[in-house]
């Protein structure tokens, strides 16, 4: 059958079997959208050699979802150009590597993604001709994945970036993902830190207090210098009765 376009929209599918497709070598476009996808075969697009785009929006159950990943594994999906999985829920990429793909676009907006992780970053920046949009789902804005965030701000892979909007924490809710700006801090250097400043402080109060008391303090040390000076003066008188040798002579 030389079927170049199917659309299995709003049909109710639940489930999709292995080689459910197989025959239509020449289909290209596959759209599944708004259906209730429960159990998808690893093998559910083998045989769509041509397929270049693939649309599966609204569609995935929580299982489907889960099984997403293995089912676009397969090398039947070598020609995909354009995949579409907005609103299903996903909380990662359901790719495990696109080697197996040759994708220029892929929609993930309206999705439960938070971030982006380093593997997925690293795999589109080796696809410099992906565009990814990633609008509409709930980022979560914190340092920890600043990674995620400096690749927003810097790419063009990122087709809706100006887009891209902060949901947690409540204090970053409404900011633009691609203006978050995380410096590196080391806890260690801003512990050293704090100690100098409570070190200067105590310093300082130290100094103060010198300065308050100067004149007790001066006091105090020419009454040492004083009681110094008594004290030599015996150790010097002492000596010079045990070097006199009259002294030695009535001894004897």
């Amino acid at each position: 059958m030389d079927l170049r376009a199917l659309s299995l929209r709003r049909n109710d599918i639940h489930v999709i079997e292995s080689c459910a497709f197989c025959g239509l070598h020449g289909l290209q476009t596959l759209d599944l959208s708004l259906n209730y996808l429960t159990i998808l075969s690893p093998e559910a697009f083998l045989d769509l050699g041509d397929l270049r785009k693939l649309v599966i929006n609204n569609t995935l159950m929580a299982a489907g979802a889960a099984q997403l990943p293995s089912a676009l594994c397969t090398h039947s999906l070598r020609k995909l150009h354009r995949l579409e999985l907005a609103g299903n829920g996903l909380k990662t990429v359901p790719l495990h590597g696109f080697d197996n793909l040759n994708l220029t676009t892929l929609i993930l907006t309206n999705n439960t993604l938070e971030t982006l992780d380093k593997i997925n970053i690293s795999n589109f920046v080796k696809i410099k001709e992906i565009r990814v949009y990633l609008s509409m789902n709930p980022f979560r804005c914190v340092c920890e994945h600043k990674e995620f965030y400096r690749w927003v701000k810097n790419t063009s892979q990122c087709a809706d970036s100006k887009d891209l909007v902060c949901v947690h924490p409540d204090e970053k809710n409404g900011s633009l993902v691609g203006n978050l700006d995380c410096k590196s801090t080391d806890p260690n250097a801003v512990s050293y830190v704090f100690l100098g400043i409570v070190l200067a402080l105590i310093g300082v109060v130290f100094l103060m207090v010198l300065y308050l008391n100067r004149r007790g303090i001066k006091k105090w040390l020419n009454n040492i210098r004083e009681a110094c000076r008594d004290q030599m003066e015996v150790y010097h008188y002492r000596y010079e009765q045990d070097s006199d040798p009259r002294l030695a002579n009535v001894a004897v």
